[in-house]
C-alpha cells in the first residue's frame, strides 16, 4: 500500500504509544527518556511514562531508578537510558581541555567519593570549600557541583540517586573494553530511529548531529553515519518530504488503528517533540513556551498536546491548586470535537492524569503521603481564544 499522510500519522501513534508494560521494559523499548527539571503539573519524564507503564505514578521513575538497570546521561539530550546503550558512548572525550588545576580538583574530588560511595553535592562543598562560580546560564552556581556535573559527563561518576531531587554521584565502575567507533555509532543511531521514526530526512540529520554531545569523540563521523542510516532504513516520500524508519516495520499495517483514547501528551514525548514533523502530520504549530515571556505565550507555560485518535486536536494546561487538578483545554478548531465519545473519553484522561499525580508512592508501597482528593467536578476551563 502507497506511505500517505495518513499512514504516516497513524503509524507514528501506534508504534511510539505500544500497550503499557512495565517500568524496565519501557525504558528499554523507548531506548531514551528524555528529563526535565520542570513540574507542571509532573515533569516530563514521568508525563512521557505514564502512557506507557502499567499503574505509574509521578516520581516512579526517581524512586525506582537506584534499582534499575539504567543511567542519567546525556544522549541527543538529557535523559535515561540503559546502561549497556551508555555504555556505548563512553569513554567520552569531552572537546575541553582539563587544566592542571582542574585534574588536580578532580582526582581529589574523586578520591573522596570511592572513601564515601555515595556523595551529596553539598558534603562535596563543605569539605573541599569550592565556593561559586558562573553557570553557563549566566548565573551564580555552586562550583562543587559544576565539578561533579563535569566529572559525570566525563564517565568518572555516575548519577547514584537523588534525595529531595538533588542528584547524588557515585564512581563509575569503567567498562571491560571500549566500544568500536563504527558499530557503537549505527547502534546509537538506531537508538534514535526507534524512538523518533518516522523521521524526516532533515530531522534524522540533526539528531544524529545531536550526538555530538554523547559521542564528542566521534563528532567527525557522523556525516558517514547518516549515510549508512539512509541506507540501511526504509523510506518513502509524503508530500515531497523523505522519511525514515527501521526496515523491519511496515507503516501501511492495518495493526495501526487508532483507538479511542484521549492523551495529554509532554511537550517532549517522543510523538511530538519533532516540531517539524508535528506541523507537517497534524498541520499546526507546537512550541514550547516556558521560556517564552508570559505576554508572549499564545498556549501556555507547559502547553500538553492533546491526542485524540490519530490527530493532534489540541492542548491542555493541567495544575494542582488547593489539591484540586485543574485543566485548561484549547483546541485547533476553536472547540472540542461533537459527540459523546471524546467527552468520555476525555473524562477518562483527566481521571488517569488525577490518578497519576496523586503525591508519593502508592498505600501499596507503604507511603503515608496525601493523595489528591477526587472532586465531584474538575475543574475545567477553555483557554483564551487565539
Amino acid at each position: 500500500m502507497p506511505i500517505t499522510l495518513e499512514t504516516l500519522r497513524r503509524y507514528a501513534v501506534a508504534r511510539t504509544l505500544f500497550a503499557p508494560t512495565t517500568l524496565p521494559k519501557a525504558i528499554t523499548r523507548l531506548g531514551f527518556v528524555q528529563a526535565d527539571p520542570i513540574r507542571a503539573p509532573a515533569r516530563a519524564q514521568d508525563l512521557t511514562l505514564r502512557h506507557r507503564v502499567k499503574d505509574y505514578r509521578a516520581g516512579d521513575l526517581e524512586r525506582r531508578y537506584a534499582a534499575l538497570d539504567i543511567e542519567e546521561d546525556f544522549f541527543v539530550n538529557y535523559g535515561f537510558l540503559p546502561r549497556a546503550t551508555q555504555a556505548l558512548m563512553h569513554p567520552r572525550t569531552p572537546r575541553t581541555t582539563l587544566t592542571e588545576e582542574r585534574q588536580s580538583q578532580m582526582d581529589a574530588v574523586l578520591g573522596f567519593v570511592r572513601a564515601h560511595g555515595v556523595v551529596h553535592p553539598r558534603v562535596v562543598d563543605a569539605h573541599f570549600a569550592h565556593g561559586s562560580s558562573r553557570n553557563w546560564f549566566g548565573g551564580s552556581s555552586n562550583a562543587s557541583t559544576q565539578l561533579l556535573d563535569d566529572m559525570h559527563y566525563r564517565g568518572l561518576l555516575r548519577i547514584a540517586g537523588r534525595a529531595s531531587g538533588v542528584r547524588t554521584y557515585a564512581e563509575r565502575t569503567a567498562p571491560a573494553s571500549v566500544p568500536e567507533p563504527q558499530p557503537a555509532l549505527d547502534a546509537l543511531v538506531d537508538v534514535i530511529v526507534r524512538k523518533y521514526a518516522p523521521l524526516p530526512e532533515r530531522s534524522l540529520s540533526e539528531l544524529i548531529n545531536h550526538l555530538r554531545g554523547g559521542v564528542p569523540q566521534w563528532a567527525h563521523w557522523r556525516r558517514d553515519a547518516f549515510g549508512r542510516a539512509k541506507e540501511r532504513l526504509a523510506h518513502a516520500q509524503v508530500d515531497g518530504q523523505t522519511y525514515y524508519w527501521p526496515a523491519t516495520e511496515n507503516p501501511a499495517s492495518r495493526r495501526h488503528a487508532p483507538d479511542e483514547v484521549v492523551r495529554l501528551l509532554a511537550p517532549f514525548d517522543p510523538l511530538v517533540w519533532d516540531r517539524r514533523r508535528f506541523e507537517h502530520l497534524w498541520g499546526w504549530a507546537y512550541r514550547f513556551e516556558a521560556y517564552t515571556p508570559a505576554a508572549k505565550r499564545v498556549r501556555g507555560y507547559y502547553a500538553l498536546p492533546l491526542l485524540w485518535h490519530e490527530q493532534v486536536i489540541g492542548w491542555g494546561n493541567v495544575s494542582v491548586v488547593g489539591g484540586q487538578m485543574q485543566a485548561e483545554l484549547g483546541y485547533v478548531a476553536g472547540k472540542p470535537p461533537p459527540g459523546g465519545a471524546f467527552s468520555a473519553a476525555l473524562d477518562d484522561e483527566l481521571q488517569r492524569m488525577e490518578t497519576f499525580l496523586q503525591a508519593g508512592a502508592s498505600e501499596k508501597e507503604g507511603s503515608s503521603a496525601k493523595k489528591l482528593p477526587h472532586p465531584p467536578k474538575r475543574q475545567i476551563q477553555p483557554a483564551p481564544p487565539q
